[in-house]
C-alpha cells in the first residue's frame, strides 16, 4: 500500500483531512502534519519523522502539500533526498485527495507513480467553473 501524508500551512491539512473523513471515512496509512509558524523550528524534524515512519509501514509515500515553494513543500522535497520512494504533489485540493484515495483503496496494484499521476489529473479536473442558466419567472410560464 502507498502511504499518504497531508501537510500545509496552518489549519489547511487538518481542515482538509476533516472534510475528507466526512466524505470518505477514516483512512488507513494516512497522516496529517500541519505547519504551525509558532513551531516552525520543530517542523522539519516532525515532518521527517512522520514521513520516515509512514515509509517503514508502506511501500512508498505520497506527500500532499498546499503551496509550491512554501515551507511544507520545501521540507517535503528535502525528505525525498534521504527517504526512498517518496513523491510530493502540490496544489492539493479535496477532489484530488478523494480520487487518489479511492484509486489507492480499489487498486492493489497502484504504484507511487500511478497514484501521483492520478492526483495531478484529479486535482486539475476538480478545478472548474459552472454557470446556471437564467431562472424562468412565473410570467414566462403564461
Amino acid at each position: 500500500m502507498i502511504g499518504f501524508l497531508l501537510t500545509g500551512h496552518g489549519e489547511f491539512a487538518p481542515g482538509l483531512a476533516s472534510a475528507l473523513e466526512l466524505v470518505a471515512g477514516k483512512q488507513e496509512a494516512f497522516k496529517v502534519v500541519p505547519f504551525d509558524v509558532e513551531k516552525a523550528a520543530e517542523y522539519p524534524e516532525l515532518l521527517h519523522t512522520e514521513i520516515e515512519q509512514l515509509r517503514e509501514e508502506t511501500d512508498a509515500v505520497l506527500v500532499f502539500v498546499d503551496l509550491l515553494g512554501g515551507t511544507p513543500f520545501n521540507q517535503a522535497m528535502i525528505n525525498t533526498q534521504s527517504i526512498s520512494d517518496v513523491n510530493v504533489v502540490t496544489g492539493t485540493n479535496l477532489p484530488m485527495l478523494i480520487e487518489t484515495l479511492f484509486t489507492r483503496n480499489s487498486d492493489a496494484s497502484a504504484t507511487l507513480d500511478s497514484l501521483t499521476e492520478c492526483a495531478l489529473a484529479a486535482g486539475q479536473n476538480g478545478v472548474v467553473t459552472r454557470k446556471l442558466g437564467a431562472v424562468a419567472s412565473d410570467e414566462d410560464d403564461e
